[in-house]
C-alpha cells in the first residue's frame, strides 16, 4: 500500500519511536494517520499496518473493533464528535448533540450529503474538566455551547 510522502514520513517517525520487539505499540497511531489519508480503515490498510507492526491482521482488526475513533465506514472531511458522557451530559452535551443532529440532518456516524461533515456521539472525549466537549478531527473545543458549536459548523461550511 502506498501513502503520500507526508503520511509515510509520519508513519516512519512513529515506527522509529518504538524499540525492537515493541513495534505492536505503534498500531493505533499508525491506523489513525493512515485513516486520515485513506478516509476509512480498509482491509488493505489493516494488512499494511499488521505487516509494518509485525502483528497479525486479526490483531489489528481487534484494535479497530475496540476503538471508536477508527472507522470502517468513510466519515466526513470533518468528523465532529460530541461527548454525551456524564460530565458533558450534565453540562449540556445532550443539547449540543440534539442541536447538531437537527441542524445537519444526520445522526450518529452519518455523513452530510456533500461529504463534508460526519457526526458521532461519543462516550468520553477525555476532557471532563472542560465539559461539554466537542472534537473536530484532533481539535478539542472545551466548554462548548450551542453558539460555539454553530460557529464551528459555520466555519467548516464556509471554508469548504
Amino acid at each position: 500500500m502506498t501513502f503520500s510522502t507526508a503520511t509515510e514520513n509520519k508513519l516512519q517517525e512513529i515506527w522509529a519511536r518504538y524499540p525492537e520487539g515493541r513495534k505492536r505499540s505503534a498500531v493505533i497511531p499508525m491506523l489513525m494517520y493512515a485513516q486520515d489519508e485513506v478516509g476509512q480503515v480498509t482491509s488493505e490498510l489493516v494488512a499494511e499496518v499488521a505487516k509494518r507492526c509485525e502483528v497479525t491482521p486479526l490483531q489489528v482488526e481487534e484494535v479497530v473493533g475496540y476503538y471508536s475513533m477508527l472507522n470502517k465506514e468513510r466519515m466526513g472531511k470533518h468528523h465532529v464528535q460530541i461527548c454525551t458522557n456524564i460530565a458533558c451530559l450534565l453540562m449540556g452535551g445532550e443539547e449540543l448533540w440534539n442541536h447538531a443532529t437537527k441542524r445537519l440532518g444526520i445522526g450518529h456516524k452519518q455523513v452530510t450529503a456533500d461529504g463534508l461533515i460526519s457526526l458521532e456521539e461519543v462516550e468520553c472525549a477525555g476532557a471532563c474538566s472542560w465539559a461539554p466537549c466537542v472534537v473536530d478531527g484532533y481539535e478539542y473545543h472545551h466548554h462548548a455551547t450551542i453558539e460555539k458549536l454553530d460557529r464551528l459548523l459555520d466555519s467548516i461550511q464556509k471554508v469548504n
